[in-house]
This record gives structure tokens, C-alpha cells and sequence, in this order.
């Protein structure tokens, strides 16, 4: 387990990802707002390479008739069913209880890790 160091900064523009083997698991990494994320590439729902998906933002609380669109890029939407799951923690927006699985990032001398277990 550990750290495994993947990408080097500056392999993911801004807004993309690449998905990475790791361990035998397929893990997008992703560069949002200056930040990287990594989740498993795997929807919980039937299993579809979620990292397929689109990144979008989505609609904000607003009132009757009016809608707000918020959180670009922090979202992704299941290619398969458009299941919606935040980036940044791996919550559904749907349910408290649904979640794609998020790993830790950890940069070093301008390379990207992924922590699997702990360190």
C-alpha cells in the first residue's frame, strides 16, 4: 500500500484528468481550480467507467422557477445513467448514502501520488 507516485504536475491541464493504473484499480486524477483529485473509476450504481463522463457543474438551490448553475467542474455525471458525484469528495448529490470511492493526493517534488491505504 502507500503512496504511488503516477503523473508529474503539469501532465493534467486545468479542468482534466487521466486515468491511471494503480494497484490494479483504474483511478482518475483530476486538476480542478489548482487542486487534484482522485477517485476510483467505477460507478456504484452498475459499474461504468465513470471517468468516462461528463465534468459539468450543476443546478444550485434557487427559488421557484429560477435556476442557479454553479460548481463548474466539480462534477461528474455517469456516462451510463447520469448518476452526478462531486469530484472534490465523492458524494452523491443524490444521496447521503451513494459515493464513488475518493483516494487521498499527495504531491512530491513535482510528482503526483496516489495514497492507497495507509501510509
Amino acid at each position: 500500500m502507500g503512496v504511488h507516485y503516477v503523473l508529474e504536475e503539469g501532465d493534467i491541464p486545468e479542468g482534466s484528468h487521466k486515468v491511471v493504473y494503480v494497484e490494479g484499480r483504474e483511478i482518475g486524477v483530476y486538476f480542478i481550480n489548482g487542486q487534484y483529485y482522485a477517485i476510483h473509476n467505477y460507478c456504484p450504481h452498475q459499474g461504468a467507467p465513470i471517468c468516462s463522463g461528463l465534468v459539468s457543474g450543476t443546478n444550485l438551490p434557487s427559488d421557484v422557477y429560477t435556476y442557479k448553475y454553479g460548481r463548474a467542474g466539480e462534477i461528474i455525471r455517469c456516462p451510463w445513467h447520469g448518476w452526478e458525484f462531486d469530484l472534490r469528495t465523492g458524494k452523491s448529490l443524490f444521496s447521503d448514502k451513494t459515493r464513488v470511492r475518493k483516494y487521498e493526493v499527495e504531491l512530491s517534488e513535482g510528482r503526483i501520488g496516489i495514497v492507497l491505504g495507509s501510509k
